[in-house]
């Protein structure tokens, strides 16, 4: 498959981005080298290959979950700009 400028356009319309005329030729060669990447992945044989849920066969280590409440309130409420009452304290939004 391959993309053409007008594809390119199209494709930086749906994300939003803005390309300048110059870097359409740019943008429209990198996604004909990803295209080409895709082409070359779906002509591998995979055929009778597992897939994997984990590249490692290593356990994960697991800990046991423990609810606290951090015990470090006063080294977060150091980067607020301002605090009540032991809390982050915000200006007031709806009368």
């Amino acid at each position: 498959m391959s993309i053409d400028r007008a594809t390119t356009e199209k494709v930086a319309t749906l994300a939003r981005l803005r390309l300048q005329e110059d870097q359409k030729d740019a943008y429209t060669e990198k996604l004909n080298g990803i295209m080409n990447w895709i082409e070359q992945l779906q002509a591998v044989d995979t055929d009778g290959v597992e897939p994997l849920s984990k590249v490692h066969d290593i356990d994960t280590p697991v800990r046991e979950d423990q609810i606290t409440d951090g015990g470090i309130q006063d080294k977060v409420l150091s980067n607020a700009p301002e605090t009540l009452e032991g809390f982050f304290g915000v200006p007031k939004i709806i009368e």
